[in-house]
């Protein structure tokens, strides 16, 4: 699945201890050459029975919102039972019978345990060890949220309602949609029949093997048998669908959409068509499956964009599509490194599946990473090596607290599972990858993935079965320092003081921890290969344990993390600091953004006065990289946020911001020019956004003079106006605001409207914007991101509004994300009140094992309250010194 969130599992096991279960170290320890056994892996199902083939039957009734199935799982009864045990949710069965040899052997009674989501056959005698077929009559619900199978209604072109289904299983939900081992390890090979209307398209993970007229309307749809793979990547999908196809190499790469919408999808495809062959090289396995199409779906979700079903990609629309009413440079962006993550997926995951919820990085940490790598050979012009340090720092910005935890950790619950798709799963993973690639070797680590695929392809993994492949081809200690990095949380610190003698530059280097709210804690340890290098390129290395030094040519600035490979951060002692703020026009733009984003993270934290990062901002070339301007402009906005309630602060801040970034915007231009940069574009629409939130009269009253025509704003900064002018609102502009909403055709345009509502500063118009969300008009997947619009403006409003309205709100809530939305509602509260409410919300409301996301919003706050008090008066004396 696809960052910032994406998985669907209803939070009904939270608190549920697993009957079977080992630690990921255990795990970890446990694996043979082989890859993880049965013996060695959590399961919440007894292992005597297994599945190896499953033939599905499902007849949709969308408009009743149900759906009838039959299953005849093929399975293996490794040990005489008397019961056999499998995975049901919110399913009713009507009958059941067991075969073996086609003859009958044994007719069991049923018992389904709501709680536990399991369904128990239990039968008069033993059965002995043996093949069986355990045949299932089922009926089902379809969900109005992104869970099990699932429905989206939408307005065709002519303006008629329409409604398309589809399925999403990760991490835990193809029981709501088929009695099954529902866990990565039960792999098993799966045929699926649909009884469909004949006049819409059905799409499943492999190419239709036949259609048969059943008269009345109906059609039997035949999809080819998939390889073995794991319950959560059967994907369905129905409804009023066009296709467009593309061969890559003998692979048919298709894309779907509702009818109208095909061209949008062009860019996608294209993509597609692009990466596969180049992915099929790296991996060394050639994709297995005939088609591969990626599904584009009306709607959204708070907490995913896409899902890697094998050979059925689904995607929302906003995260596929290229809308020409809003393309930009940071659209095309998306779409392409959504769609190479979710690629990269159909080998990390899919072919290669890891074992249990504890390994989940090895989909997801390496899904990202690869999506990096592919912007770096197709569209090396995004400077995917700039985007990657913003990735790493939101890794940081969650790793910093003591509400985080490793790479790798265990897993006990479904709800546990869902909540471990995050930013140390994603963001870390990937950062952690990129150092340890940079360590190895990058063809000696693409040699040991390769061999890692070839090793356990169509079988499950844990972590260390790929570090072996690594060591192997590397010759070097990966899997030692890997450990460090995924099983303990944190981040390092590395301590530099530089002193020059003879020509070259010693760099005296200790290691620490980086933490935000943990300053009375023993510091944790890491293996952290770190690297320095002078403007002129000279480089050294070492991998530092404690204390250790470096020396480097010349007496220049040098910075260390040169790169920015390493997942650290680095405190320069004053006088070193301050020589690479006055030579930072000579630095590398990722060391420039290495250098601001370590000097904002330290200020915040109070290890590195705030005027540094102030420092670095001011001096920073008018030449310099979009995407370094882009993270100054955003590290003003984020002091900005910080004076909301103080008047004087704010004019100050929109004063500096005004001297540092306007001249910047009106050498850009509004418009695009046809010889910029391609990032430009994301750094104008940024500037925009960000003078325009703090009052910038020029800005808002430019925007304001656009929005009077809204046909004519360049769509590349069409968003970015709109929000400016949202945030700025009156009761006459949110009023045509929202009949601009209720005007819209485009879907995605559609949705980004009714969300610019929430945005308004004024208090009473937010409420307007609440008060909309629970009627039906935004529709069900738009509704909670209006409230959480209000949230990013207006935190307590949010929160008291969700606690007032609390089962309207969480019934359009995605039920995968139901426990993380509220306190992410809350995380931008100043409120000293805020962290008791939140506890006696999760108090409430929530079981004790699903309360991580509340803490950490609880953290945030704390923080943000500290920094208020004691790091914001230093930001309040820089600006006057500097006479704003």
């Amino acid at each position: 699945m696809k960052k910032p969130y994406r998985r669907a599992a209803l939070a009904l096991l939270a608190g549920v201890a697993l009957p079977f279960s080992v630690s990921a170290q255990e795990v970890g320890t446990a694996s043979t050459t082989k890859g993880a056994t049965a013996e060695t892996v959590t399961t919440q199902l007894p292992r005597s029975v297994r599945p190896s083939h499953y033939d599905i039957t499902v007849t949709p009734d969308a408009k009743a919102m149900t759906f009838a199935g039959k299953a005849a799982i093929t399975v293996d009864v490794v040990e005489a039972t008397q019961t056999i045990t499998l995975q049901a949710a919110e399913l009713t069965i009507a009958k059941a019978a067991l075969t073996k040899g086609g003859k009958k052997a044994g007719t069991p009674t049923v018992s389904l345990d709501e709680a536990a989501q399991t369904a128990t056959f239990t039968f008069a005698k033993p059965i002995a060890p043996g093949s069986y077929v355990l045949s299932i009559d089922y009926a089902g619900k379809i969900n109005t949220q992104a869970y099990g199978l699932f429905a989206l209604d939408y307005k065709a072109a002519d303006g008629s309602a329409k409604r398309a289904l589809f399925t999403q299983f990760e991490n835990s939900d193809a029981r709501r949609f088929m009695p099954s081992w529902d866990e990565p390890f039960y792999k098993a090979t799966f045929s699926l029949k649909t009884i469909v209307p004949t006049e819409e398209v059905a799409v499943g993970n492999l190419p239709v093997e036949s259609r048969k007229d059943l008269g009345g309307g109906k059609t039997l749809v035949t999809f080819g048998t998939s390889p073995k793979m794991s319950t959560y990547l059967l994907f369905f999908g129905l409804g009023d669908f066009e296709r467009k196809t593309k061969m890559a190499g003998d692979t048919e790469v298709g894309v779907l959409t509702k009818k109208g919408d095909l061209a949008q999808a062009d860019y996608a495809l294209g993509a597609s068509a692009d990466l596969l062959p180049w992915m099929n090289e790296y991996f060394g396995e050639k994709y297995p499956l005939p088609k591969l199409d990626h599904i584009a779906a009306p709607g959204r979700s708070q907490f995913f964009s896409a899902m890697e079903n094998w050979g059925g990609i689904f995607y929302f629309e906003n995260a596929m599509l290229l809308d020409p009413k809003i393309a930009s440079n940071a659209l095309r962006q998306r779409i392409f490194t959504v769609v190479a993550h979710e690629m990269a997926h159909q080998w990390f995951g899919d072919l290669v599946t890891m074992s249990w919820w504890d390994d989940l990085w090895l989909n997801e940490g390496f899904a990202s990473w690869m999506e990096s790598r592919a912007a770096a050979k197709f569209h090396p012009e995004w400077h995917p090596e700039l985007t990657a340090t913003g990735e790493r720092e939101r890794a940081m910005d969650q790793d910093a607290y003591v509400t985080t935890h490793p790479i790798i950790h265990h897993i006990a619950t479904v709800e546990e599972a869902s909540q471990a798709f995050d930013n140390i799963t994603y963001a870390k993973g990937e950062a952690v990858i990129r150092m340890l690639e940079a360590y190895a070797g990058s063809d000696e680590w693409q040699k040991g993935v390769q061999a890692y695929m070839a090793r356990y392809k169509h079988s499950n993994t844990v972590t260390d079965d790929l570090w072996r492949e690594i060591d192997k081809a590397s010759g070097k200690p990966i899997s030692q320092i890997a450990h460090d990095f995924t099983l303990q949380p944190g981040i390092p610190l590395v301590k530099v003081t530089s002193s020059c003698a003879a020509g070259s530059t010693t760099l005296a280097l200790e290691q620490g921890e980086f933490t935000r709210d943990r300053a009375d804690k023993q510091p944790l340890a890491w293996r952290v290969p770190v690297s320095a290098a002078g403007t002129d390129d000279t480089r050294a290395e070492t991998l530092l344990q404690g204390k250790g030094s470096l020396k480097v040519a010349g007496c220049g600035p040098v910075v260390v993390n040169a790169g920015q490979s390493g997942y650290y951060r680095v405190l320069y002692d004053a006088k070193t600091f301050a020589g690479l703020v006055k030579g930072i026009a000579s630095v590398q733009p990722v060391d420039q953004l290495g250098i601001l984003n370590d000097a904002v993270a330290l200020g915040y934290a109070g290890n590195q006065p705030m005027a540094d990062m102030l420092d670095v901002v001011k001096n920073l070339p008018a030449n310099a990289s979009p995407q370094v301007m882009e993270r100054a402009a955003k590290v003003i906005g984020g002091l900005a946020d910080f004076a909301k309630d103080n008047a004087k602060r704010k004019a100050a801040l929109s004063r500096f911001a005004t001297k540092r970034l306007l001249p910047v915007l009106n050498t850009l231009g509004w418009e695009p020019k046809a010889d910029e940069q391609a990032t430009a574009g994301d750094l104008r629409a940024t500037l925009i956004d960000t003078l325009g939130a703090l009052g910038e009269p020029s800005v808002v009253a430019e925007a304001r003079r656009r929005f009077a025509d809204p046909a004519s704003i360049d769509p590349s900064v069409k968003v970015a106006v709109l929000t400016v002018v949202a945030k700025n609102a009156d009761a006459a502009t949110w009023d045509k605001l929202h009949t601009m909403a209720q005007e819209e055709t485009s879907a995605q345009v559609k949705t980004t409207l009714y969300s610019l509502l929430g945005r308004a500063n004024d208090k009473a118009l937010a409420d307007k914007a609440l008060a909309l969300s629970l009627t039906d008009e935004p529709g069900v997947t738009t509704s909670p991101v209006i409230v959480s619009a209000v949230g990013g403006e207006h935190p307590e409003q949010a929160f008291d509004f969700v606690l007032a309205n609390y089962d309207a709100v969480m019934s359009r809530v995605d039920s995968s994300g139901a426990t993380r939305y509220v306190g992410r509602l809350a995380t931008g509260s100043s409120d000293p009140a805020m962290p008791a409410k939140l506890d006696a919300y999760a108090k409430q409301r929530l079981a004790a094992g699903s309360r991580r996301p509340v803490d950490e919003a609880i953290a945030k706050i704390q923080n943000r309250i500290q920094v208020g008090q004691t790091r914001m008066p230093e930001v309040d004396a820089w600006l006057a010194k500097q006479g704003y």
